[in-house]
């Protein structure tokens, strides 16, 4: 006749700085790069754009467009995406998230204002030349030239920012406020554009 006593796992064997894993634990995030990592990577972008590194991505004429945002792919791999975005007076990107990816950016000129969604409001914050912000999944926010910025930057000075997302954009969704102050997605769309459609 057999036992039906359970074995319980002794108090050394439950403490244990290592437990065994019968199976591979997966990460909860779809990259293995944390947020720290993208702000390194634009922090990077940004001192590559300033030492003339990616000169011959720029727009030939040295002249900056002026009425639309204007962006060039820096690098770019399965991990990855780094854009260099210059921003233009009053075009905003929209309320919208990054998908499945994480976002961060280094503003390199000028300076950009930011509304995000709190959960109850928008709430604005200016970044400057030489701020960093990086963007969980699930980020919903809407980006644009600092006012300030568009008063005291002249067309030889354009609002710059290195962005870098991970995994690479691959569908932004877009929101709008509720007259019940709640978010509402109107649309997802399939992209590989950063901030929205340039």
């Amino acid at each position: 006749m057999r036992s039906s006593v359970l074995s319980l796992p002794s108090a050394r064997d439950e403490y244990s700085a290592t437990p065994p894993l019968d199976r591979a634990v997966a990460s909860a995030l779809p990259t293995r790069l944390r947020p720290a990592d993208l702000l390194r990577l634009t922090d990077e972008g940004a001192e590559d754009v300033l030492s003339g590194r990616y000169d011959h991505l720029l727009p030939a004429d040295g002249i900056w467009p002026a009425d639309e945002r204007w962006a060039t792919r820096l690098s770019h791999d399965d991990e990855v995406d780094v854009w260099l975005i210059s921003w233009t007076p009053g075009k905003f990107t929209d309320l919208h998230d990054h998908a499945g990816s994480l976002g961060a950016l280094t503003v390199l000129s000028g300076a950009l204002s930011e509304y995000r969604w709190n959960g109850t409001e928008l709430r604005r914050r200016t970044l400057a030349a030489g701020d960093q912000a990086s963007f969980p999944i699930g980020w919903v926010h809407d980006v644009v030239r600092a006012p300030v910025a568009a008063e005291s930057v002249g067309p030889l000075e354009p609002t710059l920012s290195v962005h870098a997302y991970s995994p690479p954009l691959s569908a932004m969704s877009y929101y709008e406020v509720t007259g019940h102050g709640t978010l509402r997605r109107t649309k997802t769309v399939l992209t590989d554009q950063p901030e929205g459609d340039l």
